[in-house]
């Protein structure tokens, strides 16, 4: 069996893959960056699977897998990256890439890849193009990871895509992916968000009229289809688009033309429709709300983007990028969020969601004092909220809820922290033994005179228990 071959000039990866790989005993071998891979493969040796790093001094991952792919197409390759951006997944899709692996990874994962593509065929498609590597859509979140997989695989489809997702997720920025990786990037990308223009001027809007079709219509006018023409449609809330417009927008997707209102003669419509909704639309079909067949006609593809509050630990990259954003628009120095301020963030909700984070760090990046963000620089709003659970554990969580009582409620946290935290230990341990306080000292360790005082102290009278003799 031809070995597997590992291409990164981190030498811990290497150590990780030689390690499992020995493990399953698969041959390997390893190198330290493309160049000397390639001249591995132009002396006559070729691996059974390549899995290599995308960003490494010299030649990237990219160019070892266009040579690969140029001259031996079947060769499975995965591409890994610590650089979790869309347009590095896309790249890697785009050029033949087998699978793309964000890193940290899990090694039993990695080892499963890796089988995999040593077991099958791989399907191999796609441009051998050079794409920019600055980020679009940032995330390192297993769920957005998807989300990369995803645009990246359908990067030379023209199918129709519906993307669901929160307000402030970045429905729009995926749409603007999709089209911008897909074989209509060359021609125009239009976005309407339905929702906003008012019912009776829609049609017109999105269909285009005849001179003379309504009062006021003195000229004849071009529609976002016409606009859209070779392109890209884009049809935000696509949910909220009134009844009559559904029948007229099925009306498109299934015969390829339509008619500019006043008008009698079919107009071509070579468009690609992506629509994008935070409704259910399963339900609003259910409630007679949006035309079933509608429905199917839009569901061919479906994305779903996770709301802030699912990818916590995305926070800080985003908020780096938006702090680095935002500075360069005003011309001044970014700022930097401190340990306090980040972990407090990460325990909020963010009901606006990306959109909300961005819109914070453009006002941090006017408002805070210094160049370093403490959590007591935040905007008052989101001083006063009270951090969900932590996204790790329950000592990430006390240590949020400690940032924002430091801001908050200053001279008085530990003394409240620490009753709250004996409380609970308490009142559970009560709660396994049915309020036997003897048993309930022994379960935590501490002694009978202990509880007994601590539950006079932290007044938990109400935690009812027998004042056992012996």
């Amino acid at each position: 069996m031809k070995p597997v071959w590992i291409v990164d000039d981190d030498r811990s990866i290497r150590w990780v893959f030689e390690k499992a790989l020995a493990r399953e005993d698969i041959p390997f071998k390893s190198f330290t960056s493309a160049t000397e891979a390639m001249a591995a493969l132009e002396g006559g040796q070729l691996p059974r699977v390549l899995v290599s790093d995308i960003r490494m001094p010299g030649q990237s991952g990219l160019e070892l897998l266009r040579h690969v792919k140029t001259q031996w197409p079947d060769l499975p390759v995965i591409i890994m990256t610590a650089y979790s951006d869309l347009d590095s997944a896309v790249a890697a899709f785009q050029g033949g890439a087998y699978e793309y692996l964000p890193k940290p990874f899990d090694v039993d994962q990695a080892m499963d890849l890796v089988r995999r593509a040593i077991e099958e065929t791989p399907h191999q498609e796609g441009a051998e193009e050079s794409i920019s590597l600055v980020p679009e859509i940032l995330g390192q979140a297993p769920s957005m990871q998807e989300v990369f997989r995803a645009i990246g695989r359908l990067s030379q489809s023209h199918a129709t895509v519906l993307i669901n997702g929160e307000s402030g997720t970045g429905k729009e920025l995926v749409a603007r992916a999709l089209h911008r990786h897909s074989p209509r990037k060359e021609s125009p990308f239009i976005a309407i968000n339905t929702a906003a223009i008012p019912r009776d001027l829609l049609e017109s809007e999105l269909f285009g009229h005849e001179k003379g079709a309504f009062t006021g219509a003195a000229a004849q006018r071009r529609g976002r289809f016409e606009q859209a023409e070779g392109g890209t449609l884009f049809l935000d809330e696509i949910g909220d688009m009134p009844a009559e417009l559904q029948t007229r927008l099925l009306r498109v997707l299934s015969d390829g033309h339509f008619y500019r209102v006043g008008g009698h003669s079919p107009v071509k419509a070579n468009v690609r429709v992506i629509t994008a909704t935070h409704q259910n639309l399963e339900t609003r079909v259910k409630d007679g709300l949006f035309r079933e067949d509608l429905f199917h006609r839009l569901n061919v593809i479906r994305l779903r983007l996770p709301s802030l509050r699912e990818r916590r630990e995305d926070i800080p990259l985003l908020a780096k990028h938006f702090l680095a954003k935002s500075a360069k628009d005003l011309g001044v120095e970014p700022k930097r969020l401190a340990d306090g301020a980040v972990k407090y963030l990460m325990g909020l909700d963010f009901p606006g969601n990306v959109r909300q984070l961005e819109n914070l760090c453009h006002w941090l990046t006017v408002m805070a004092p210094g160049q370093s963000v403490e959590a007591a620089d935040l905007p008052a709003e989101l001083r006063e909220q009270t951090s969900s659970a932590g996204p790790y554990d329950w000592v990430e969580a006390l240590s949020m809820e400690a940032d924002r009582m430091i801001v908050a409620q200053p001279g008085q946290v530990f003394d409240i922290l620490t009753r709250a935290f004996e409380g609970a230990l308490i009142r559970r341990a009560l709660v396994a033994t049915g309020g036997r306080r003897i048993e309930a000292a022994n379960l935590l360790g501490i002694g009978r005179n202990t509880i007994t005082r601590k539950i006079q102290e932290l007044n938990l009278d109400d935690a009812k228990g027998e004042e056992e003799q012996g």
